[in-house]
Order: C-alpha cells, then structure tokens, then sequence
C-alpha cells in the first residue's frame, strides 16, 4: 500500500504522516529537492513562509528514502506493494494520474479552518524564531497554494478518495482519530464482493426516477451479477419526476398511500427481470436500501438465500422478521469511510 497525502498549508498532513510512520509501521518516501522546486513556482516575497512550511518536512523521522523523481519512486513501490508506504511529495497532475494507475495507491487529502491552519504556522513560525506573518499575508498565499491557474493544489484535494478535516486539538486526539479511522485497510483499495455489489447498487440508483427515494439493487449468483433494478414508475408510463405517480408527487409521508403509488420498486425489477429460473437457491441480493414489507414478501416467494442492504427503512423489522421466518439472511453492510470524515474536534495545534 502506498498513502499518497496532500492538502492545505499546516493542515496536518505531515503528522498524519507521522503517525503512520510511528504507530502503524509505514515507512516515509520523498522525491529529491522537491520542496525547492515549489518555492520556485511561488513570488520572492514568500519564500520566507515557504521555508518554514517545508521545514515541516526535516521533523519527519527516520529511516524515509529519497528518490530523484516520481517514476523511480512508483518503480520502488511496485516491487515492494504489499508493504507500508506514505508520501507528502505529490504535487503534479501528471504524477498523480501516473499513481492512480496502480492498484495499491490511496490518496488521502487534508484541511482545516483556515484560522486555525494560520495559528499553527504561527506557533511553527515562533518554534523556528522566525518573524510570524499576519493573517491576511497567510491567507493570500493560501488561496494561490491551492488555486493557482499554474500551481495551486486544489486539483489534488479534489481527487481524493479519503478527505480528512483536521480540526484536532493535539496529537493524541489526531491519534486516536486515526486509529479509530484505519487508513491502512486494504479494503479502501480493492472492494471486496460486498463493497463491490453495493456500489453497483448505488449506481443503479442514480438512473431511479422516483420522486421520493432513489433505490437501487443487484441480484447476485455466484459473485455474478444475473440483474439489476431502480425504483420507478412501469415500462411506458410517465416518468414519476415528470408527474406519472400522483402519490409520490404529493409528497406525502413515508408508508402514506402505498395502495396508489405506480413505482416499482429497485427489488420488483431486479426480480422481474431476471425471473425464479434465474435466480434459484444461493442467489444474493444487494439493496442499498432495506427492502420494504412488499417486497420481502416476493424475495422470500423466489427463493433469494441472502439479502444485503446499506440503509435502514421505516419497516426494517416487520421485514427482518419475514426473512428471518423464511430462512433467508438479512444483514446491513457498512463499507471502510470514505470522502469527508472529520477527526474530532476542534482548536488547539497539531
């Protein structure tokens, strides 16, 4: 595994970085002269500021290994994969698009309050004794730091798959952060089967034209998918967000006027498009949301061995107690974190 972390001025990606280096065994990698090479991007003026910002980087401790470009790097790693790697030096769109390439890299991005990014660069500053700047300076170099047309950073946060906001108030609240959070679990890198069908199932959501739940799901066999389904009104009926179900139009309540509403559900289609021949015993079905009381009715009817679901319904127990009746596994799924995740809570510095 190789964590590639970016992220804000004194965001905390170098303790992040310090962390797993000291309590999770992974070990540091740097490309040669990188931090003098960014300077040169940035105006005479702030080259003060740069100093102390990559300054940051000599407090990382050892053993890291140097390398004198990305590509001798990624070379490295990819001989030794399955070991703990982490990195701060990526800065370069066509660098990152080189490591999204390989099935072992995360990247990871961090931020924090801006004011309080400035007051740690102002403790860092002092620690340094060097002159702090005040906060319209730091604020000024933030912004061209991660939105410059030529070398801002924002197009690496942006493409994250881990977000984390750093608003910790010391090092052992970070800590624990981390540790609760896992960044090393290989699960964030290759889904395993569960995550992988639940995230067909979110897609398959996002084609739902239902105007009160986006629902979708994917029925399995033999880690093959035999269908899948999106709630919404029938084969040449009005779509439901263009008025072709009164009911959810309405907008009444959850379990309101069930009797008049035209939508199938995400597990009527899957079902009815794969048929009882195809499904049979050992079928899964992956829902990202508990299948209603309607419809654990029909997947207990067709024979479906399991079901797996991510979100919880107004009827989660009238529907677990059928299932459980009939013999069939209900279980919910929750998947590593991924996108925004905050690590508690806030002020200080780290």
């Amino acid at each position: 595994m190789l964590l590639g972390l970016c992220g804000a001025i004194c965001s905390g990606k170098h303790a992040v970085a310090d962390y797993l280096i000291q309590k999770e065994g992974f070990r540091l990698l740097k490309l040669k002269d990188v931090s003098s090479l960014r300077v040169t991007d940035e105006a005479d003026g702030d080259r003060q500021l740069q100093a102390v910002e990559f300054a940051e980087d000599e407090s990382s401790p050892p053993p890291h290994l140097i390398f004198e470009d990305s590509k001798a790097l990624l070379d490295f790693v990819t001989k030794r994969w399955q070991e703990h790697w982490v990195t701060t030096d990526i800065w370069d769109v066509t660098i990152l698009d080189r490591f999204f390439q390989r099935p072992f890299f995360l990247l990871v991005s961090v931020d924090a309050p801006v004011s309080l990014r400035w007051k740690r660069f102002v403790d860092r500053c002092r620690d340094r004794l060097v002159e702090p700047p005040p906060l319209e300076k730091f604020v000024l170099w933030n912004d061209r730091h991660l939105y410059d047309k030529n070398v801002g950073r924002a197009y690496l946060t942006d493409r994250a798959q881990v977000r984390l906001f750093n608003s910790s108030s010391s090092f052992d609240e970070l800590h624990a952060a981390l540790k609760a959070l896992n960044l090393a679990d290989e699960e964030r890198l290759r889904p395993n089967w569960d995550q992988y069908f639940m995230e067909l199932a979110s897609l398959a959501a996002q084609r739902s034209n239902c105007m009160k739940r986006r629902v979708g799901c994917v029925l399995v066999r033999d880690r093959r998918v035999i269908s899948t389904g999106y709630n919404g009104t029938p084969r040449h009926i009005r779509n439901c967000n263009e008025g072709g179900c009164p009911r959810c139009n309405r907008g009444e309540g959850g379990g309101v006027g069930l009797s008049t509403c035209l939508c199938l559900h995400a597990e009527e289609n899957a079902l009815l498009e794969a048929g009882r021949e195809r499904i049979r015993e050992g079928a899964i079905l992956y829902c990202d949301t508990c299948p209603c009381l309607t419809c654990t009715v029909k997947i207990t009817q067709v024979g479906i061995t399991e079901v797996v679901y991510s979100q919880g319904y107004n009827m989660d127990n009238d529907s677990a107690a059928i299932l459980k009746a009939a013999g069939v596994k209900l279980r919910q799924f929750s998947p590593p974190r991924k996108g925004l995740i905050y690590l508690e809570s806030s002020g200080g510095t780290n």
